[in-house]
């Protein structure tokens, strides 16, 4: 697994210190890690090491602990973008837009962008029968100017962001 930066920007998180990025660089990797083992690699005793995980927590620094899966082996080995326009930006719209992505399974992320796309979906299903389906379940439930998907050769690099 390749190193992560040492460091941070200076305005990016200018509450923690170096031992709270050692704790996030090490719970990054693995989640499942004992409290023990990060408390005795970062230099501290369990209970104050415990204290500052729960300080990020609590501060939303961090958000969840999860598993990575593999898309692969679960039966969805197919990733898409999908470039999304829309010609209606109204609140409505964009409430509606967003429950939408909310429910819909295969979408397992979602940005809204600046430029000329609005929105970047991050879909994963089967093969591409399943993301046809998939498309037009979207165009049905949702006016759309225009959808324009691109299909993922290979990953690269999926990782943490750099703490």
């Amino acid at each position: 697994m390749p190193a992560l930066p040492e460091s941070l920007p200076p305005s990016a998180l200018p509450a923690l210190d170096k031992i709270d990025r050692a704790i996030l660089r090490l719970i990054a990797r693995d989640c499942t890690m004992q409290l023990a083992t990060i408390a005795s690699l970062v230099g501290l005793s369990a209970t104050p090491c415990w204290k500052r995980i729960k300080r990020m927590e609590e501060a939303g620094v961090i958000t969840g602990r999860v598993a990575m899966l593999s898309p692969e082996r679960l039966g969805y080995p197919v990733s898409v973008f999908a470039s999304i326009e829309t010609a209606d930006h109204s609140e409505a719209w964009i409430a509606r837009f967003a429950e939408l992505v909310t429910t819909m399974p295969e979408i397992v992320g979602a940005w809204r962008m600046s430029g000329d796309v609005d929105y970047l979906l991050h879909i994963m299903v089967a093969d591409i029968p399943a993301y046809d389906a998939f498309y037009r379940r979207l165009i049905a439930a949702i006016p759309l100017r225009n959808v324009s998907s691109r299909f993922a050769m290979e990953r690269m690099k999926s990782s943490p962001p750099p703490i």
